[in-house]
């Protein structure tokens, strides 16, 4: 095999490499991804519950910073594509898919896929200054986590458990990104939705590991492919899946008590879009493991839109006699009675 190269361990391209492209470049930024932003709005809507929202010229710059903070966060999550592309090229040439990648295909120029890595972070983290200080360090805490993943020595996408971990995180870095779009004065995301986001991504990031090992079918060449594969077995990443749907749960149970009980209500469609989408990665060719394609599953469709805007309703509209069913019935702790009738 050839040398690496010293600073990012990077092998060269194929010998005979074909024509550079700029439609390779544009490939390489993965602009397809950019629904994963998506995952910016949860944190602008529960913000929305706390900032005052009356004014119409409030409204109206509300829409301009996120139109802005969308396009930041754009460009930054390109950035990390690009980077992720460049350096995964060696171990995409061993997947029977992804060895047609641009970069892997030796379609693109390495010195000139790195100018573009940085100068589509230095747009994003210029876009984030428009708004905020707080907006910008999650944007530059999110290219940062880029580097952590894909570059050594730490390289965490090399790492079992720890792949998930660190590539998942990106969830609650994204829903603060946008809870300061809004940046309701004194007020910080609850740590509880974070956390129940972040296990939530860790769901979804290993079962898209699972329906990777699945499709390569053998586990050699698929620790070649990436070298977390060499622990994980399928029963290994089922366990995992388990911990993670169950954690992400737990939290998501938590916050739910402290801050909106009528979300208890979603909690068979939220089973029903895991459980779904766990099914997709027994299929040949998975959806999972491409989730910018995931649009082309009607079942998953429906149960997350049907979830979404159930979700949407009872975040405004009260049901007391939910509370009234859900009220403790044993004995408490007087102190924690007391507490809660506070509230």
């Amino acid at each position: 095999m050839p040398e690496a190269s010293p600073l990012l361990n990077l092998a060269p391209a194929p010998s005979a490499p074909a024509r550079t492209t700029l439609r390779a470049h544009h490939q390489i930024a993965r602009f397809d991804h950019s629904v994963k932003n998506v995952f910016v709005l949860p944190g602008v809507l529960i913000a929305l519950g706390i900032a005052e929202t009356g004014a119409l010229h409030w409204k109206l710059h509300l829409a301009i910073r996120l139109g802005i903070g969308l396009l930041a966060a754009g460009f930054v999550a390109s950035s990390n594509y690009i980077l992720n592309e460049v350096l995964d090229a060696p171990f995409d040439r061993q997947h029977p898919i992804k060895c047609a990648r641009p970069v892997a295909a030796g379609r693109v120029s390495v010195p000139l896929a790195y100018v573009q890595w940085l100068l589509f972070m230095v747009i994003g983290i210029s876009l984030a200054w428009s708004i905020n200080l707080p907006f910008t360090l999650c944007l530059g805490w999110l290219w940062v986590m880029g580097l952590i993943y894909n570059v050594r020595p730490v390289r965490s996408k090399d790492l079992p458990y720890v792949d998930v971990l660190s590539e998942a995180i990106n969830n609650p870095i994204r829903m603060l990104a946008g809870w300061y779009i809004v940046n309701p004065p004194g007020q910080f995301a609850p740590a509880s939705l974070l956390m129940s986001y972040w296990m939530v991504g860790c769901y979804f990031m290993a079962v898209k590991r699972f329906a990777e090992y699945r499709q390569i079918a053998d586990p050699v060449r698929a620790a070649l492919y990436r070298r977390s594969f060499a622990f994980y077995t399928e029963p290994r990443l089922l366990v995992a899946i388990m911990f993670y749907a169950s954690a992400a749960m737990l939290f998501f149970g938590a916050f739910i008590m402290r801050y909106r009980l009528e979300l208890v209500i979603t909690f068979p469609l939220v089973a029903l879009v895991m459980a779904v989408y766990l099914a997709l990665a027994f299929k040949p060719d998975s959806a999972a493991q491409a989730p910018e394609k995931l649009y082309r599953e009607p079942l998953l469709m429906a149960s997350v839109c049907g979830c979404c805007a159930l979700m949407a309703v009872l975040l405004v509209v009260d049901v007391p006699v939910l509370h009234k069913m859900l009220m403790p019935t044993a004995p408490m702790n007087r102190a924690h009675h007391l507490h809660r009738v506070a509230r």
